[in-house]
C-alpha cells in the first residue's frame, strides 16, 4: 500500500500598491475556474517560502521577495490533503503596464471578495481585507 503524503504548497500573496496578483485556474486543472495566488508544490527538501518565490517567477515572470508568513493552513480537498503556506510578498521590480503576467492580473483588495477562491483561500482574502481596514 502506498504511503499517504500531504502536499506542501508555497503561495505568494503578492501586493503592489493595494492590489494583489491573481490568476484564474485553467480548464482541466483541479479547481478549474477558481481564482488563485501564484504558488505550487514544494520540491523535495524545499522550504515553502522558497517555493512561493520560485513558483511566482515560473507562473508570472515576476521576481518577488517574501515579507512575512501570513498564515499556514492544513486543508482536505476531495483530491487530497494540502499544507498551505501563504506568504505576503512584494515585487522586486515593478512591472511595466505592458508586462505580460502570463494570465495573472492585479486586483484591488476590495474586488477579491467578488472572485471565486478555493475554500482554503477564503480566510486569506478575509485577512487581507482586515489589514486594509486596520490601516485606514
Amino acid at each position: 500500500m502506498a504511503e499517504f503524503r500531504r502536499k506542501t504548497i508555497g503561495i505568494a500573496v503578492v501586493e503592489n500598491q493595494g492590489s494583489y496578483l491573481i490568476g484564474i485556474r485553467p480548464p482541466g486543472a483541479s479547481l478549474a475556474g477558481f481564482a488563485e495566488f501564484p504558488g505550487g508544490k514544494c520540491e523535495a527538501g524545499e522550504d515553502p517560502a522558497v517555493a512561493a518565490v520560485r513558483e511566482c517567477l515560473e507562473e508570472t515572470g515576476l521576481r518577488v521577495e517574501v515579507l512575512e508568513l501570513l498564515t499556514r493552513r492544513l486543508y482536505e480537498y476531495a483530491y487530497g490533503s494540502v499544507d498551505l503556506h501563504f506568504y505576503l510578498c512584494r515585487p522586486l521590480e515593478l512591472p511595466e503596464a505592458s508586462h505580460d503576467l502570463c494570465g495573472f492580473r492585479w486586483e484591488e483588495v476590495a474586488s477579491l471578495r467578488s472572485l471565486k477562491f478555493p475554500d482554503a483561500n477564503v480566510p486569506v482574502v478575509e485577512m487581507l481585507e482586515q489589514r486594509v481596514r486596520a490601516n485606514v
